[in-house]
């Protein structure tokens, strides 16, 4: 499991999620099985797990015990398959480490990273058929812009999408070193590694909906959790870290207040950690990837 992704916040965070060891517990994106494995190894017998992965290849990280239920598919679903379950009266906790996993990165041919000359193709579910690819080569100038400058906050998103526009009358820009090239003249001299990933990172997020996806995993995961369950999120950037923080706040992702007759806001949850928790350098040093990580935990009122 440690070849495929090593778990952030490892103790942390399953620590915060289990108050009762008997109790039902889901882990939205079971990846290497790391966080799942750490829950199931504290509780009971009597206790579950639910575990969500829409990435095919992390089935093959399944973990052989019978308190585990292993569900290929999107988290955005997961009050559904949670009533499906048969936990209707509500489930004890539920953890969701956002990041991509190691396997997704470092596998070339998933084209996630502009470290290889690989398809520019960034599918967490492969069956998906969407690719970036697809986004690069008929998104309008317009859309790039948006995409680039919403979900990677890239400087210069303007010009970027009208060289790929450009870029792309000449061939279509298939790869990972074509899509660079056909930037190239956008990227500074300094801090260029951080310019491509935040590109890639805005494309990534473009071809899987992650945005539109968490908002409605945090819609269904207050729905899924019981009075005092614990929701446990670990992000990675600020676009999620917002979404996610807004939500705890206010019960929307936008943080729009929505006040009740008396004047108190109505969100299903409340924060249990005012300020995110981050990983101690002792944990950055051995994974430089849980560097930009925050932990929020929050409880069903």
């Amino acid at each position: 499991m440690s070849e495929y992704h090593i778990p952030v916040l490892l103790d942390e965070s399953v620590t915060a999620l289990i108050g009762n060891v008997s109790g039902i517990y889901a882990d939205a994106t079971f990846g290497g099985g790391g966080h799942t494995s750490e829950i199931l190894s504290r509780l009971s017998p009597e206790g579950r797990v639910i575990a969500f992965d829409r990435d095919a290849d992390a089935l093959d990280n399944r973990i052989d015990d019978p308190r585990l239920t292993l569900i290929h598919n999107n988290f955005r679903f997961i009050h559904n398959f949670i009533l499906y379950e048969g936990y209707s009266g509500g489930i004890d906790g539920i953890l969701a480490d956002l990041g991509v996993s190691s396997h997704q990165f470092d596998t070339a041919e998933r084209g996630f990273s502009f470290r290889y000359d690989a398809p520019l193709d960034m599918r967490m579910n492969k069956e998906a058929k969407t690719t970036a690819a697809d986004i690069v080569n008929t998104g309008s100038e317009d859309a790039l812009e948006r995409i680039f400058r919403l979900y990677g906050e890239v400087e210069g998103s303007r010009r970027l999408a009208r060289m790929i526009c450009a870029a792309r009358e000449d061939s279509p820009i298939l790869t990972t070193s074509q899509l660079d090239k056909a930037i190239e003249k956008a990227v500074p001299k300094f801090a260029g590694h951080k310019f491509l990933a935040k590109v890639y990172q805005a494309l990534r997020i473009e071809v899987n909906q992650e945005m539109r996806s968490l908002e409605k995993f945090l819609v269904g995961a207050a729905q899924s959790l019981k009075s005092g369950g614990r929701l446990v999120v670990i992000t990675y950037h600020s676009l999620e870290d917002r979404m996610v923080k807004n939500f705890i706040k206010c019960g929307n992702v936008e943080g729009r207040p929505e006040k009740d007759f008396y004047g108190n806001i109505s969100a299903p949850l409340r924060a249990v950690n005012r300020k995110p928790s981050v990983p101690q350098e002792k944990e950055i040093a051995s994974n430089t990837r849980a560097r930009s990580a925050k932990l929020r935990i929050a409880e069903k009122i």
